[in-house]
């Protein structure tokens, strides 16, 4: 498959005082790199704080979507916090997507509720149809992402995510890759950014890491979320001897 999104890039220089230049994957860009998505799918990973989510959004505004979320039909806007990072990138595409989706943990709430305004507005009614025909506010948040992920992505598009595991059980989250696999297979890219070392095992998929230096492709294994879950799954008494100062 042939990826939608080829690239992204700084297409011109970023303000000299924002807080964007003190992050190690903006300054990656700064320094004239792209970053590349040769792949389906993509993860971008790293500790709290790296620029991961920031980065995500400043990619999904650079592709016309909403920083809010939602559809790039979406234009609700609540309260003006996201970057300008957006407005800085240029994306390099190999071909257009029909569908798309932007989905942010943070922001999911206000999409829903702009979802509900415009099925009660005379020009939207029948718009839940896409979204499982039942309000997403009326279902639990697991429920409610997994309800728009199987009905309102169609495929052959381009879907961006913004730490889905938030919502999700690690059974759900499951379900997901497999969602995601199918639409993988109808001609679907993602770029998603996570901390769940469950999604992070996806076949084939792309891997960068994300933090004070830049970013880089990285295996699987090589994850801090992997290794430190491994170790605490096969012995958790010894992680959490050391982690809580137990004497005994």
């Amino acid at each position: 498959m042939m990826e939608y999104l080829a690239s992204v890039r700084l297409g011109q220089e970023l303000p000299e005082h924002t807080y964007l230049r003190s992050l190690g994957p903006v300054r990656y860009l700064m320094a004239g790199h792209a970053l590349e998505f040769d792949r389906p799918v993509t993860f971008l990973v790293g500790e709290n704080g790296t620029g991961k989510s920031t980065l995500l959004e400043g990619v999904a505004v650079a592709c016309g979507f909403n920083p809010e979320g939602g559809t790039r039909n979406f234009t609700f806007s609540t309260r003006a916090t996201h970057s300008c990072l957006g407005e800085y990138l240029t994306p390099a595409r190999r071909r257009y997507p029909k569908d798309g989706f932007f989905l942010r943990a943070e922001s999911f709430y206000n999409v829903a509720t702009n979802i509900d305004e415009m099925e009660e507005s005379p020009w939207g009614s029948g718009i839940l149809k896409s979204y499982g025909g039942r309000s997403l506010h009326r279902q639990s948040h697991g429920e409610s992402f997994l309800a728009l992920v199987q009905n309102r992505l169609g495929g052959e598009g381009l879907y961006l995510l913004d730490e889905p595991e938030a919502a999700l059980s690690p059974s759900r989250l499951l379900t997901l890759m497999a969602e995601m696999d199918a639409l993988v297979k109808a001609d679907s890219q993602f770029v998603v950014a996570t901390h769940s070392p469950i999604l992070m095992a996806f076949p084939n998929a792309r891997i960068y890491l994300l933090d004070g230096e830049g970013i880089r492709p990285a295996d699987y294994r090589e994850t801090e979320h992997y290794q430190l879950t491994r170790q605490f799954l096969e012995n958790p008494e010894r992680m959490l001897h050391y982690l809580l100062g137990n004497s005994d």
